[in-house]
């Protein structure tokens, strides 16, 4: 699969942020069935449960086992951070900035034909995804939810 140098994050990272806000948005203090988070957003089931084992091995989930099991945020979402639930899945970003057209490595010393535009986008992104607690990204899903229903 060939990635494209605009996409933020993967699929996967997007399926793990999409979990992690049905987590928030349920209010209760028991486990959620992974099952019903993954009917919840049409994610493939085995698919979601790979993405919940590395949400949880990042302590950013915790997994209950048994008959009454399934997951929890590992801590509240006004916690949880979405540049962690992004690197978890995608893992760390590059040490160095990679080029928005697909040429090697960009940099202010070797850049690329859009480095000068793309260079403070790429820093709003970084901010945002560092600065967006879950908790706020949960209360803006169920507004646009509200809007769309009428």
């Amino acid at each position: 699969m060939v990635k494209s140098h605009l996409v933020l994050y993967s699929k996967s990272a997007e399926y793990a942020i999409q979990a992690m806000v049905y987590l928030t948005e349920k209010k209760s203090d028991a486990p959620t069935m992974i099952s019903k988070i993954a009917e919840s957003y049409d994610i493939p089931y085995q698919f979601l449960a790979k993405i919940m084992q590395t949400l949880v091995k990042h302590r950013l989930v915790k997994a209950t086992r048994g008959r009454n099991g399934g997951v929890n945020l590992g801590r509240p979402a006004k916690e949880i951070f979405l540049d962690e639930i992004v690197h978890a899945v995608d893992g760390p970003p590059p040490d160095q900035d990679q080029c928005v057209v697909g040429l090697d490595l960009c940099s202010d010393l070797t850049p690329c034909p859009l480095h000068d535009q793309w260079k403070p986008i790429r820093h709003k992104i970084k901010n945002m995804l560092e600065s967006e607690p879950l908790d706020d990204l949960a209360k803006r899903v169920i507004e646009k939810r509200k809007i769309m229903r009428g």
